[in-house]
């Protein structure tokens, strides 16, 4: 079984034989242990075309230390990485492999790199006693694979301890600083080792997806756009399989921006082509969805009953909850890693990379992307402005709710076409954003009621039908009933607001 660990920690330049300065003149530090030298093996793996590298993510197999084993580092800030450990066996565990799936696709990891480090640490500790942090001087020697160019070097390494405070790495850096230690160019020994062992003649891959259009282009500003959200699919794959919290949900947004981006965009990118990737990524969107609204639902129910006054929560309405929300949420959960895991969601990824390379460009695509894109968002805002109009004139009621659900979907396209387009039109577009975002909160806090009283009608239903009273259930529908009422009351006024724009 994988576990994780929050890696901070900061790198230093440093020659062979490095005199490390007198730590215990750092704030905090009360005493410096020697706990000699390690000896540490690692064989770092990659795709042929180092894709993980690229994306700053490392996967080695080491042995030596108290932690031999798979390890497997995501970035998370400078000098903060999520590493991700597994215990040591002849091939790459299944959890991990499933973490670089996004990434990986069809194709395998392979050694690239092999470090072998003398690791000397030193363990920095207050004055009872507790890790502030650990020092080490590495000695490292690495080789290209398979047989490849070789390089070594001396480098200091400073990791904050579990529970220390992180500020302790500023200290001992400025410590470092007044010896003349200074930070490494590099930002992990793997980084180094692939640039200081790569062959001659070898010249950096284009990754797929560069930059197609000319500068100042429609072509150039929805590709960067389209760029931005498929590669925060690939990158939020992972966070959704270690169950990050509102990673179900970024990845779900970074779908519907991507299909929506296709649909007002359509003057620039041929529908012919994106048509049939939106149809995929509807499909994706859908699968993630059922966990992130039973997440939404629940919360929402949670929230209603714990302002009900105890006198009123009859029955075992908190048991119930619980038990309908446990069942549901593993189910959904099941799904969207189902979804992640099937050779449809790879083709998805490999079409995206396809239309990045040979995007197919329409005339509009080589026009001035102001003009372009202003046109574009002004369509989406009448279409919102159609839907509307449309629901407001409609009497109170399912064919309302129904049509005020279209008119929030329509709302959230315009929004997303409104902030595709701020890089080219930067205040005006952010305003339009910023307003259009309000009527779609509005139209969802309408579209969250219509479903909560829908399951607030089962959970009375269930709880009557074991003999308990659904005096509490009703009172939430009414409350929910109400509120929905108020947000269609105060829906003209938003509107009014985003549609003088």
């Amino acid at each position: 079984m994988a576990e994780t660990k929050r890696e901070i920690e900061r790198k230093y330049e440093a020659t062979a034989g490095a005199d490390v300065p007198d730590l215990t003149r750092v704030r905090d530090v009360a005493t410096v242990v020697d706990e000699g030298v390690t000896e540490l093996d690692a064989v770092y793996h990659d795709t042929p075309d180092l894709r993980l590298a690229a994306d700053s993510i490392t996967l080695r197999r080491r042995t030596g230390g108290s932690d031999a084993g798979w390890h497997l580092k995501f970035p998370v800030a400078v000098g903060v990485r999520d590493e991700i450990r597994a215990p040591l066996s002849d091939t790459l565990p299944p959890d991990l492999a499933a973490l670089l799936r996004s990434r990986v696709r069809g194709g395998e990891v392979v050694p690239v790199v092999r470090l072998r480090s003398a690791r000397d640490v030193r363990r920095l500790l207050d004055a009872d006693g507790d890790l502030l942090a650990e020092l080490s001087v590495d000695a490292v020697h690495a080789r290209r694979l398979p047989g490849g160019r070789r390089a070594s070097w001396t480098e200091i390494e400073v990791e904050a301890a579990d529970d220390a405070d992180p500020r302790i790495l500023d200290a001992v850096e400025k410590r470092l600083g007044k010896a003349g230690i200074r930070p490494s160019r590099a930002p992990s020994k793997l980084a180094r080792a692939l640039a200081e062992t790569a062959p001659e003649d070898d010249r950096p891959a284009e990754r797929p997806g560069a930059p197609a259009g000319a500068p100042g282009t429609a072509g150039a500003a929805v590709l960067a756009y389209v760029r931005e959200q498929a590669e925060a699919i690939v990158a939020l794959d992972p966070a959704v399989r270690r169950d990050l919290p509102d990673a179900v949900h970024q990845l779900r947004v970074a779908c519907r921006r991507l299909r929506s981006a296709l649909k007002t965009y359509r003057s620039v990118l041929d529908r012919t082509a994106t048509g049939p990737l939106g149809d995929e990524l509807k499909w994706l969107a859908g699968e993630l969805g059922v966990a992130r609204d039973q997440e939404v639902l629940a919360a929402r129910l949670r929230a209603h009953l714990a302002d009900v006054p105890r006198t009123l929560r009859l029955g075992h309405v908190k048991a119930r909850l619980r038990i309908w929300d446990t069942a549901r949420t593993g189910d959904a959960r099941h799904r969207a890693v189902a979804a992640l895991d099937s050779d449809r969601y790879l083709a998805l990824l490999d079409r995206l990379d396809a239309l990045l390379a040979d995007p197919p460009l329409r005339k509009a695509a080589g026009r001035d992307a102001a003009k372009v894109l202003a046109h574009a968002v002004r369509k989406d805002h009448a279409r919102l402005a159609a839907r509307v109009d449309h629901a407001l004139s409609l009497a109170p009621g399912h064919e309302r709710d129904l049509a005020l659900h279209e008119a929030r979907k329509a709302a959230k396209r315009a929004r997303y076409a409104g902030d595709a387009a701020r890089p080219t039109l930067g205040k005006p577009a952010k305003k339009f954003s910023r307003r259009v975002k309000k009527v779609q909160s509005l139209l969802g806090e309408h579209q969250d009621g219509v479903v909560t009283r829908a399951t607030l009608r089962d959970l009375a239903a269930q709880a009557h039908a074991a003999g308990e009273t659904a005096f509490t259930w009703g009172l939430l529908y009414g409350r929910e009933e109400a509120a929905a009422d108020a947000a269609e009351r105060a829906l003209p006024e938003v509107w009014a607001r985003a549609a003088s724009l």
